[in-house]
């Protein structure tokens, strides 16, 4: 496991103590939540920026003036879609298709996941841990010991496992805490990265793709959480030489790392950029000045390339 504060899973913090909730409905942050900034456990343990950043007074009010503007709660639905009962040697389950839809506009990426009810019982359980006072009227449904593999139960369930996650998400503790993120987008990122392990960049991508705009939307107050996601998805597309592809993905990355030196990801990404920038007839001066504007303000040894970070995220 990657860390006994959370297992197999990249850019979170450590546990905060938790807030006494003025509501059920919008509980302010508690320990459980992905925080932002320095979600990373590694070498952004500290909240605030860097201090080793050259930035102004004036030019961090702005920075984070800016940042607040992209941290609107994005509102989400969701849909359990469809349900099939799924028979293996030694067990029988019924596998529940989760839509995701961003409401108020024309969502062209929506997510689709797929869980087992026992998967939902352990997040129900893991949110009990932490948030027991602020979903005590959220109702589970609860296993029944026979009936349920029938058309009925299944229909039934599918509407109060939908009814189940609108209600989680409704508290805003919950919707931003580290299980309920997990949830809705672990397996799939456990999946990508495992893929790139293998060096399946195709296979890694497919995934990512699907599963990046949702980790967005749920991590949309905390943009470091997706870095890793990000730069997966540059290594997968220079190893497949699509380096314009790469180059586009780790832009994307450098936007979420603003003013972040101290990120284990951001001497590497510029590296891995600066090659890319060279090979695309690219500005790649700037670049190689960023990265050693930051070595000089703080030196370190040679640490990992963004490949050897990369490919240990989600390892079990």
């Amino acid at each position: 496991m990657a860390s006994p504060e959370h297992p197999g899973s990249p850019g979170w913090t450590r546990p905060l103590t938790q807030s006494m909730a003025r509501t059920k409905q919008e509980a302010p942050a508690t320990g459980a939540e992905l925080s932002c900034p320095g979600p990373e456990r590694h070498l952004d343990a500290h909240n605030g920026l860097s201090s080793n950043s050259s930035m102004t007074t004036r030019e961090l009010q702005e920075y984070w003036k800016n940042e607040k503007c992209h941290w609107k709660h994005v509102k989400l639905l969701f849909e359990i879609a469809s349900a099939r009962i799924e028979e293996r040697k030694v067990s029988k389950f019924v596998m529940y298709q989760i839509v995701v839809i961003q409401t108020g506009s024309f969502d062209s990426d929506k997510a689709i996941l797929e869980r087992r009810y026992s998967d939902f019982e352990k997040l129900q359980k893991t949110l009990l841990k932490t948030f027991r006072e602020e979903i005590e009227d959220v109702v589970f449904p609860r296993k029944l010991l026979t009936g349920n593999f029938s058309e009925a139960m299944i229909r039934e369930r599918q509407l109060a496992l939908r009814e189940y996650l609108g209600l989680l998400y409704a508290i805003r503790a919950v919707r931003r805490s580290r299980p309920f993120i997990d949830f809705l987008t672990q397996p799939e990122l456990a999946e990508a990265f495992g893929c790139l392990r293998a060096g399946k960049y195709r296979e890694a991508l497919d995934v990512l793709v699907r599963v990046l705009p949702l980790q967005e939307k749920l991590t949309a107050h905390c943009p470091l959480a997706v870095v890793p996601a990000l730069c997966a998805m540059l290594v997968c597309h220079r190893d497949l030489e699509r380096p314009a592809e790469a180059f586009a993905a780790g832009e994307r990355a450098l936007r979420c790392l603003q003013a972040r030196e101290g990120h284990r990801y951001y001497a590497p990404l510029l590296d891995a950029m600066i090659g890319l920038a060279y090979t695309l007839g690219k500005d790649f001066v700037s670049l190689q000045e960023r990265l050693e504007a930051s070595q000089l303000r703080k030196p370190t040894h040679r640490g990992f390339t963004l490949k050897e970070l990369a490919v240990r995220e989600y390892l079990y």
